[in-house]
């Protein structure tokens, strides 16, 4: 909502910079963590990528040369030349997209969103004619051996397995705040309003989409087989029929282009915005003329993306952690930055009203971030869990 208001780029340094311009250290924080945790997961959907065609391409009849290349093993997770190279190509088709701007970047996005909803519809249909209600019994069991074999249900009772997932929900939020990063580039003439309940509705169409889904997924076989599988989306669809298994694993392959997409986008105007209030060298405030894009702070990115691949699947979940806690530090100083306004700027034009903001200001995406399950929570869920990545 308040990027309607301040439609800069990487507006919450603008924004904790307007609300602290005696403490500079607060948007300095805030926009490293920022550029960390969004950052990160550029690396971590091209190793998606390259895990998804190794581990599920390359264990199909007649694409087992896509394993026929072992590199090296890197934390216990051998890396492959085939799928490796698969990645970098899907990786530097978004590189050079957003070296071009971001309407360029933005049709890439609108095609794999397309994509993802096929996919949603795909999965209510098998779940409709072949699943049951029956199959989400009983709400809750302590299961061994999920994931493949690689992890067990940790929580004792119902409430801390609702806990334990609570304190994920702030990771797959991640990507909702690259809207108002490339805010300063939006048209002339376009209608705030607009924009700024453009989030919301995003937001709230993300928790239909992700209800629709552990639904339809969760019902096509007892979940407690469902979750034993090693990608278990992907594994329940493979024993019903091999074409729409294949059709998902391919919807679910383009799908971290989506993702590596947005976040590049967002970080690079991010990296820009510091660069402009000189928390970084003033070489990142330059941008192409023509394609209005950051060129060093894409440079950089490019740089970090391509070294994904070759770091292993078994580096999902490090990256996971350390972008889930950046990611909770740096919207929880936005929020306040945001709450903090409503005092300081009580005059500020604001196209967009929210009915509870007050409240909603006040409350930081839950859990807290002093909360020690935020830092280990992410680990405690099976591998294949980080397969689907961040909206």
């Amino acid at each position: 909502m308040a990027s309607s208001r301040l439609p800069f780029r990487f507006p919450a340094v603008s924004w904790s910079t307007s609300t602290a311009p005696l403490v500079t250290r607060r948007p300095y924080i805030t926009g490293w963590f920022l550029a960390l945790g969004n950052g990160i997961l550029c690396p971590w959907e091209a190793i998606a990528i390259s895990t998804l065609v190794s581990d599920m391409f390359g264990s199909l009849p007649g694409l087992e040369w896509l394993r026929a290349v072992k590199l090296y093993t890197i934390l216990g997770a051998d890396v492959y030349l085939f799928p490796t190279l698969i990645a970098l190509a899907f990786a530097g088709y978004v590189i050079y997209l957003n070296f071009r701007g971001a309407s360029s970047a933005a049709k890439l996005q609108a095609f794999l969103t397309k994509a993802l909803l096929c996919g949603m519809l795909l999965a209510m249909g098998v779940s409709i004619f072949t699943g049951s209600p029956s199959n989400a019994m009983p709400v809750f069991s302590q299961v061994s051996g999920a994931g493949g074999g690689v992890a067990a249900t940790e929580s004792g009772n119902l409430l801390a397995g609702i806990v334990s997932v609570l304190v994920l929900t702030p990771f797959f939020y991640a990507g909702f705040d690259t809207i108002p990063q490339q805010a300063e580039e939006a048209a002339e003439g376009l209608n705030w309003n607009k924009f700024g309940k453009i989030i919301s509705l995003a937001l709230l169409a993300a928790g239909g989409f992700y209800m629709v889904c552990i639904y339809s997924f969760g019902t096509i076989l007892p979940w407690d087989e469902f979750v034993s599988q090693p990608v278990p989306a992907l594994a329940c669809l493979k024993n019903i029929n091999m074409i729409l298994y294949i059709a998902m694993l391919v919807i679910a392959t383009l799908g971290p282009m989506g993702p590596m997409n947005s976040f590049y986008g967002a970080t690079s105007r991010i990296m820009l915005a510091m660069g402009r209030k000189g928390q970084l060298p003033e070489q990142f405030a330059e941008v192409d003329e023509k394609s209005g894009a950051p060129k060093l702070a894409c440079v950089v990115l490019a740089a970090i993306t391509i070294v994904g691949p070759f770091l292993g699947k078994n580096m999902l979940i490090p990256l996971t952690n350390v972008s889930a806690l950046a990611f909770i530090f740096s919207c929880t100083m936005v929020a306040l930055a945001c709450f903090k306004m409503r005092y300081t700027e009580p005059d500020l034009p604001r196209p967009t009203r929210s009915p509870a903001a007050r409240s909603v200001s006040a409350s930081p995406s839950p859990p807290a971030p002093s909360s020690s399950a935020c830092l280990s929570c992410p680990s405690a869920l099976p591998r294949s869990t980080w397969s689907s990545g961040p909206s």
